[in-house]
């Protein structure tokens, strides 16, 4: 149990920060390695994290074999939570994380306390490209909601943002709302996105665009936003290859709504304030293949390290932090090895970005553009270690890669690095 030295400071061998899908799959995973002493902090008044609010299916196809919608896939491991005992603490704030293990937290009932912690788990998810990140000429009128603010009206609190729908970008989360808006009756009258692919899954498109007819204009942009107390319309235009309005393509569509889903952002301040590095690429933690950031001790899984497709993702990193983090506590991490994992232009990112212990490990990567009929190649210096043949990969579609002890033993035999790529 945690061992207090204080009212407000106390020991906990491990603390998981975010009690969304990584944060309870994490503890879980940490429960089940034998170790009891584990405490979530969750600033949300519940546990479950943004899948509350995607009441849609296709959640747990991979992680429990059938088909769920967010809240009942988040309420597997919350049920699991609460039958092993696991402490947490919701509507609490973490306002720092140091170094040294150190987290600084705050709530109604214990005020500003802090814990230290033998490992510490990010889990905290990620947040929506805000509406001022984007620049987009004329007034800010009622009416421009991002996706993810319309889905928690829509299925949480039965609000409808409107009638006659505009979505920019094509990510996950507006597929799915050009969906549910037009079950909810509204007119969604465009998908529009700037580059030249969707974002989305490949079955999103399919089941929440082209089964209700709902038009997905690529290399598409909105250039300006007209009304000034509630949104009137959005005129929209092609983009060149450099991603550039074209002027003869200009069109105005009159809506009420426009819903921006315009990418996730990891939620890594407190990363970034415990002076962990970050990658340029996801915008999350540099890790190894254990989830270990480069402050010893201190971990990352989920969407707060890089944005996922899937939550089966997601609950099998974090399963992957929470087994290495108690190996950590117990002083049983081996970082024998040291490859570093570098890509060439077409994979666009690797997470872990090197290895350090010589045991079998997937890397997750996702690619730049939609390619075909490519092979994922993984090499150590010019001896080829894996290779596989691919019908198609999608920036929108997170892909994998088991690299084994065998191959990794051999890879440092040879060089200090492997080179992903596809050729």
């Amino acid at each position: 149990m945690m061992n207090s030295k204080t009212v407000n400071e106390f020991n906990c061998e491990l603390v998981i920060i975010g009690g969304g899908p990584a944060g309870m799959a994490a503890a879980v995973a940490a429960y089940e390695d034998g170790l009891r002493d584990i405490l979530i902090l969750e600033r949300d008044d519940n546990l479950g994290g943004i899948l509350r609010q995607c009441i849609h299916n296709g959640f747990g196809l991979h992680r429990f074999g059938e088909e769920l919608t967010g809240p009942e896939y988040a309420y597997r491991y919350e049920k699991m939570v609460r039958e092993y005992g696991i402490p947490f603490m919701t509507d609490t704030m973490v306002t720092s994380v140091s170094s040294d293990r150190v987290v600084t937290a705050q709530n109604c009932e214990r005020g500003i306390f802090k814990v230290r912690a033998g490992a510490i788990i990010l889990a905290m998810g990620c947040r929506e490209r805000p509406k001022g990140a984007l620049n987009i000429a004329g007034h800010r009128p009622a009416g421009i909601y991002t996706a993810g603010t319309a889905q928690k009206f829509v299925n949480m609190k039965g609000y409808m943002p409107g009638k006659e729908v505009v979505i920019l970008g094509s990510g996950d989360i507006g597929l799915i709302m050009a969906r549910r808006m037009t079950l909810e009756g509204a007119n969604v009258k465009a998908v529009c996105e700037l580059m030249p692919y969707s974002g989305g899954l490949a079955r999103n498109i399919e089941q929440c665009l082209k089964d209700y007819g709902i038009p997905l204009m690529l290399s598409h942009t909105v250039v300006e936003i007209h009304g000034k107390d509630r949104l009137t319309g959005v005129t929209i235009a092609k983009v060149d290859e450099n991603r550039r309005p074209i002027p003869e393509t200009f069109e105005y569509i009159a809506c009420d709504t426009l819903l921006l889903s315009c990418g996730l952002i990891p939620e890594n301040e407190l990363t970034k304030a415990a002076g962990i590095a970050l990658d340029r690429i996801t915008n999350g933690a540099v890790v190894n293949g254990n989830r270990e950031t480069a402050a010893e001790g201190i971990f990352a899984c989920g969407n707060v390290l890089h944005v996922h497709d899937l939550v089966d993702y997601v609950s099998e990193e974090a399963a992957i932090a929470g087994h290495a983090a108690v190996r950590f506590i117990r002083g049983e991490v081996d970082k024998s090895l040291s490859l570093s994992l570098e890509t060439d232009g077409k994979v666009r990112y690797t997470v872990p970005q090197r290895i350090t212990e010589l045991a079998d490990t997937k890397i997750y990567f996702r690619v730049a553009d939609v390619y075909r009929d490519m092979k994922v190649t993984v090499k150590a210096g010019d001896k080829v270690l894996y290779q596989k043949k691919k019908q198609k990969l999608a920036p929108g579609e997170m892909e994998t890669v088991l690299l084994t002890e065998d191959m990794l033993r051999e890879a440092a035999a040879l060089s200090d690095k492997l080179e992903i790529s596809l050729v």
